[in-house]
């Protein structure tokens, strides 16, 4: 015979509140007075198919998140206060039987039997509830009686019910898109966001996980990437046509005559103050047979042409120089979108220029200064960054909580979030629930179990009693009614 290590807690009609077969008088300890471990490796509900039996399908060791806490011997301590006053009640009418009959069988006629028949129905159903109220917990009176100690035996199957319930009822497609429609989130969310004070916290929030994310990473990594990722679209596109379409924009609009001006201005203040060395490049580059006041007039001659040229290109924007350039440039940008010789010229420079080291070290040292700028931005409250984050928030609260089509847009992208999580992870969330159950030990799932439900079970028993006592009292005045 399997015998539960506390067995004896629970062996009489008090469930656990006096000894029994098999409790303390038998020198083991009952289920009440230990830790919620069973003794020797057997449990409530030990055998073929507990938690402790040689059948069982793994070693349950108690979850330190589902132990038997202070709280939960508390509340047991009501449990048996409560199984007291039902076995109490028991006894009361054992002893209400008891004398009623007696009575009638000393002759007193009349009331003796409605009454030893109430007490007899009420310790029948008294006796019934007991038994059904134990058989949840233990075996009654340590008889392997089948499909009792239900929560110890079936505790791996009752998880997994509860885990389909759950999947079957509150994971599926329609529930949660129903739930998430009814809870109105786009509305709330933009009244929320709207207030001043909601969305500081929020920019602050954002700030602080801006920062962190930022100083999590590491420069090294970031920079790689940054400049893999600039070298690579760079390679990939073919920057000759947008180059003549922005030069051919530039020139039909006149953008250019600024910089030519510029040009011009510079150069005429350059001639100016060096003209000695220009003179004296002319002359240097002269024949050495030339006599050298020849050179002189020469290099003469040719800076002051060279200032007239320049003068003239400054002061007249009608220049013929300068409709040279005009026409250059937009022989230029043509031959830039069209021309696959130039092309080819402008991709081969653009490559060298990526390929230079110094380049390289430029897009790459990009980061750190991006990377200081952001995080000194976020750290500043009144940084243009927070301030433009703090209207936009507010700005988009304001629009959620006005905006019908946009609450609707936000609410589906949320309901098919949501659905798509619970449809495809339902097996593993069920299954968080099915192996959370089959991880706790059958001795501790029963005894937690019991502290939390047991007292109001207790009332099953007392209304067992009662409602037994009544049924017996009409079913046998009825029987005297009809029998004379």
């Amino acid at each position: 015979m399997e015998h539960d290590a506390g067995q004896g807690a629970g062996s009489g009609p008090d469930s656990g509140a006096g000894p029994g077969p098999n409790g303390p008088a038998s020198g083991r300890p009952g289920l009440m007075r230990g830790t919620g471990t069973a003794a020797a490796g057997t449990g409530a509900g030990a055998g073929p198919d507990g938690a402790g039996g040689p059948g069982a399908r793994r070693a349950a060791a108690p979850l330190a998140g589902f132990s038997y806490t202070a709280a939960d011997e508390e509340k047991q301590r009501g449990v048996r206060r409560m199984k007291t006053t039902a076995t109490g009640l028991l006894l009361l009418v054992a002893l209400v039987y008891v004398l009623a009959t007696w009575a009638e069988n000393e002759g007193v006629g009349g009331w003796p039997g409605y009454v030893a028949a109430a007490a007899e129905a009420g310790m029948v159903g008294a006796l019934a509830d007991w038994f059904a109220v134990t058989a949840l917990f233990r075996r009654p009176l340590g008889l392997p009686i089948p499909h009792t100690a239900i929560i110890p035996t079936k505790k791996d199957q009752l998880g997994a019910s509860l885990g389909s319930f759950v999947g079957e009822n509150f994971l599926s497609g329609d529930v949660v898109r129903d739930r998430i429609h009814a809870l109105g989130v786009g509305a709330r969310l933009g009244a929320w966001l709207a207030e001043p004070d909601h969305a500081d916290r929020v920019t602050a929030e954002l700030a602080t996980a801006l920062r962190g994310a930022l100083t999590v990473l590491r420069d090294a990594d970031v920079q790689a990437v940054v400049g893999e990722a600039i070298t690579r679209r760079a390679d990939a596109a073919e920057v000759g046509p947008g180059i003549g379409k922005m030069l051919e924009k530039v020139v039909a609009d006149g953008g250019h005559r600024r910089v030519v001006d510029l040009v011009c201005v510079r150069a005429h203040d350059w001639l100016v103050e060096h003209g000695e060395s220009v003179m004296d490049a002319v002359q240097g580059g002269a024949p050495g047979w030339t006599p050298r006041f020849v050179d002189k007039r020469v290099g003469e001659r040719v800076y002051k042409e060279l200032l007239r040229f320049v003068t003239e290109m400054r002061d007249m924007p009608g220049h013929p120089a300068r409709g040279s350039i005009d026409t250059f440039l937009t022989d230029f940008a043509a031959d830039l979108q069209t021309d696959s010789d130039t092309r080819a010229r402008v991709e081969r420079l653009k490559s060298e220029i990526l390929g230079r080291g110094e380049v390289q070290d430029v897009i790459a040292s990009a980061w750190s200064s991006v990377r200081t700028m952001i995080i000194a931005a976020a750290e500043d409250e009144r940084s243009e960054l927070r301030l433009r984050a703090r209207a936009s928030l507010m700005s988009l609260g304001a629009r959620l909580a006005t905006d019908g089509r946009l609450q609707a847009k936000l609410e589906g992208w949320l309901e098919d979030a949501a659905v798509y999580v619970v449809t495809t992870y339902r097996t593993e969330i069920t299954s968080l629930i099915s192996d959370t159950v089959a991880g706790w030990d059958a001795d501790q799932t029963s005894k937690k179990i019991e502290a939390h439900i047991g007292r109001d079970l207790q009332f099953i028993r007392i209304n067992g009693t009662v409602v037994g006592a009544l049924a017996g009292l009409v079913i046998y005045s009825v029987s005297r009614a009809l029998g004379g």
